[in-house]
């Protein structure tokens, strides 16, 4: 009789997939009787049937306030901890004043593009003055300062933007080597630059990098106690044309070869806490360094393996030190308030001087049913919310978000919250016919599923973002784990809820600054993605994402509320609301607002292009106004304010012409395909382009070498298209081998700084076996575009006059170029 009871009082402990009977709530008076917020657990008043514990279910109202408190508490929490730069007074010798008067200086002479007199002459001038004055008053301390300025040629090829080869003549490096005066056998390596984006006086990208770095050589040279090892401050002056200055320095100068680690100092952004995004390759001394060094370190693995992915266009010298010079390093950067990255808002005032002074059986069926319906659920909401963002495109309406964020969470955010919502909400009341309590067990063990999976996943491929569902699965568990006895006998209590959530606090409050993290850098990315990549998709992907992350440890609760509706109703509306004021284009996406400035980026070119044809006579010539759009607003905003800019003067690609026949100043048209032209008249700089073949041979083993020489300005495009059959097999350029685009074309940047010697190249092409009769005529076209970035050939009456008509909340980039092609 014993054994049958115990077996009896263990019976009533096992889980229940199906019981019999339909739960009833009640509230529990002050006796211990349930009311209406209670489950009686399966109970079906059977006498004959032992009942069991009743179990508290959560308010509505109760469970929605415990859950949007807890989230926009840790929202408060992460941009509580984001304002805090600096704690205390500034510590040592470093001058944040000091370093800030450097940033001024150096942003005063304005845009610094590579060639210029302002980059060349002004700001190498500026900072040798500094240096020679640091070096003199410290001659009596404990260390050397060697300064010597670099004026490397050279080219490489990366695979950046689809591939491209690049070509650099006398550009810019000033170093320093700052050692004991005993000498140093090792040095680390501190690099910034100081060239700019032709329109930007890049106060942050990267000014304020070389004024940190200036101070910090006044800092450590000025020490009585002399360094261990030495370190080497590179200003380089060459980082805009696609990393080629320190591509110089890391391949030809003397000192590289002493260079162990190095720390590239960069911008994506304006201020706030410089994050670690990239570090490596291996060597873990370097972020702990970094750890034991910094005063408040920020850094994100998850940031690195996003921005070596390729996802975010964009790159550093960090790549070349790390491929070139095989050397390990730091990459840091400001990425806060990217809207004004590389813009004429990118000035010094808006940098704080503390950003400068921080710098088992039925069970697993039934598991595995639910994690069914959380998967279908996470798809269905994902494809419900892109129809909506797929709406608002259609209506004209993208890009609402960029000066309205919260415009977005709002709508997408309610729409992926209660889609979500009502697919459990339906799934609790109309598929399953078991207990509260077991639901909300069972959701929580899909959660710790999937996260597990995502843990062992990332293990697997030997990413460092493990961490992340690592956090997800220990904290979680151990909470669920403590809870356990008071869910059992008391179920979603108030005590209950709030130590559950107290539980999650930590991985959701690192969930948040990773959410953070991934809005501020690809909101303003969107502003220059192109033509090409529709925002609404990207922006609604990336807010139901977040909510589904969110929601993993949430979709517990939604099985443990008496009720829904009034949660479904308030998103409803939400929604509604939202969209409907969306539709009516109450939330223009662009802002000229000085203090938060969104602006829309535009490049005009004014340009003539010629075209030759095999025998070298003229057969085309035209000119005018060449437009792109770097967003997918394309010019829907512009032609209400520019009426002559219109889809009337839109462009098409000529394919049998290299680049479809237009001076790509970067090779990004796959981006950015949609481009206007406006009909001008001809350019005529002073410094025209020299372009000729000045020999041409047939090789020994069947190929046909090729040599050409170029003289212009300091920046210029080569563009390289084979005829069909026709195909490079060497040339003079980086390391011999051809490096084609995602079209199969050939694109070199080039640029010099002053007093360069004309640019010699050749290349070794194998003619075809038979000429095509549908394509163009001869072996291979080439085509030279010249850009003039500064100096009186950068503008024109037409230009200004155009320039004159666009709207405060527009950042038109604009210079003349030439574009000439040639059939071989």
């Amino acid at each position: 009789m014993n054994g049958w009871l115990k077996k009896m009082e263990s019976d009533t402990a096992v889980r229940r997939i199906k019981p019999s009977g339909t739960p009833r709530y009640g509230a529990e008076d002050g006796d211990g009787v349930c009311g209406r917020n209670c489950e009686d657990n399966g109970y079906s008043g059977d006498p004959k049937r032992k009942p069991e514990v009743r179990l508290l279910l959560l308010r509505e109202g109760l469970a929605a306030a415990l859950l949007s408190g807890f989230v926009l508490l840790l929202w408060g929490l992460v941009h509580l901890s984001l304002q805090q730069l600096v704690i205390g007074k500034p510590s040592g010798e470093f001058n944040a004043e000091r370093a800030r008067r450097h940033l001024e200086q150096i942003t005063g002479v304005g845009p610094r593009p590579v060639g210029s007199q302002e980059n060349e002459v002004l700001t190498v001038g500026y900072l040798l003055e500094q240096i020679e004055d640091i070096r003199a008053r410290t001659a009596a301390g404990p260390h050397r300062v060697t300064l010597d300025v670099q004026r490397p040629t050279g080219s490489f090829s990366i695979d950046f933007l689809g591939g491209f080869t690049s070509f650099y003549d006398r550009v810019s490096n000033i170093a320093v080597k700052l050692e004991p005066k005993r000498g140093a056998q090792h040095f680390m390596l501190a690099n910034c630059h100081f060239d700019t984006v032709a329109n930007s006086p890049g106060a942050s990208d990267d000014a304020v990098s070389c004024a940190v770095m200036l101070e910090v050589l006044h800092a450590l040279a000025n020490q009585s106690t002399p360094l261990h090892h030495g370190v080497v401050f590179l200003f380089n002056g060459a980082e805009e044309n696609v990393l080629q200055a320190s591509h110089g320095f890391i391949t030809q100068h003397p000192w590289a070869k002493q260079v162990r680690a190095f720390i590239n100092l960069e911008a994506a952004g304006v201020g706030g806490k410089e994050v670690v995004f990239q570090t490596g390759p291996e060597n873990p001394w370097l972020v702990q360094a970094y750890v034991h060094a910094a005063k408040h370190p920020f850094a994100s693995v998850v940031g690195q393996e996003v921005f070596q992915s390729g996802v975010i266009p964009s790159d550093t010298d960090f790549r070349i030190y790390r491929d070139f010079g095989n050397i390990p390093g730091i990459d840091l950067a400001f990425i806060e308030n990217g809207f004004i990255y590389h813009t004429k808002y990118d000035t010094a005032n808006r940098i704080l001087t503390d950003s400068i002074q921080r710098a088992g059986g039925r069970y697993v069926r039934d598991l595995a049913c639910a994690t069914g319906v959380a998967v279908l659920g996470w798809f269905v909401t994902l494809l419900s919310v892109l129809i909506v963002a797929l709406l608002v495109t259609l209506l004209g309406r993208s890009m609402f978000w960029y000066t309205h964020f919260y415009a977005a969470i709002c709508l997408y955010g309610a729409a992926a919250t209660g889609k979500m919502i009502l697919i459990h909400t339906l799934a609790k009341n109309l598929y399953y016919g078991v207990s509260f309590q077991i639901l909300g067990d069972l959701y929580f063990d899909v959660s710790l599923l999937l996260w597990c999976c995502s843990l062992v996943w990332l293990t697997q491929r030997g990413l460092c973002s493990a961490y992340v569902p690592m956090l997800m699965v220990a904290f979680p568990l151990v909470t669920r784990l403590l809870l356990t006895k008071e869910f059992k006998h008391r179920g979603a209590s108030l005590k209950y809820s709030g130590l559950y959530l107290l539980g999650l606090a930590l991985p959701y409050l690192h969930f948040m600054f990773l959410f953070w993290v991934v809005f501020e850098i690809f909101t303003p990315i969107m502003g220059r993605s192109g033509t090409e990549i529709p925002p609404e998709v990207v922006m609604a992907s990336l807010v139901t994402l977040t909510i589904v992350f969110l929601s993993s440890y949430f979709l517990h609760f939604v099985y443990l509320v008496r009720s829904t509706k009034w949660i479904l109703a308030t998103l409803g509306s939400v929604f509604v609301v939202m969209f409907l004021l969306v539709s009516a284009g109450l939330f223009f996406p662009y802002s000229g607002n000085p203090n938060s400035p969104r602006p829309k980026r535009i490049f005009l070119q004014h340009t003539t292009r010629t075209f030759h044809n095999l025998q070298g006579l003229v057969e085309s010539r035209d000119s005018g106004i060449w437009i792109n759009s770097f967003d997918f607003t394309a010019v829907q905003h512009v032609t209400p304010q520019i009426p002559e800019i219109n889809d009337s003067i839109r462009t098409r690609c000529r394919e049998d012409r290299p680049f479809c026949g237009y001076p790509w100043f970067l090779p990004v048209k796959f981006l950015s395909r949609k481009n206007w032209y406006l009909p001008a008249p001809e350019v005529s700089p002073g410094s025209p382009v020299d372009f000729s073949l000045t020999s041409k041979e047939e090789t020994s083993w069947g190929t046909v070498k090729m040599t050409f020489s170029v003289k212009g300005p300091s920046h210029m495009s080569l563009y390289l298209m084979p005829h069909r059959g026709a195909s490079l097999s060497t040339w003079s350029l980086g390391d011999g081998t051809p490096q084609f685009d995602l079209n199969g074309e050939y694109f070199v940047f080039y640029s010099h700084g002053l007093d360069a010697a004309p640019w010699t190249f050749w290349f070794e092409i194998q003619p075809p076996t038979e000429p095509d009769p549908a394509g163009p005529e001869g072996m291979i076209s080439v085509a030279i575009s010249t850009h003039y970035f500064f100096g009186e050939d950068r503008r024109t009456a037409q230009l200004e006059e155009i320039l004159r008509k666009f709207p405060t909340w527009a950042f038109p980039s604009s210079w003349v170029s030439t574009y000439d092609m040639y059939r071989y």
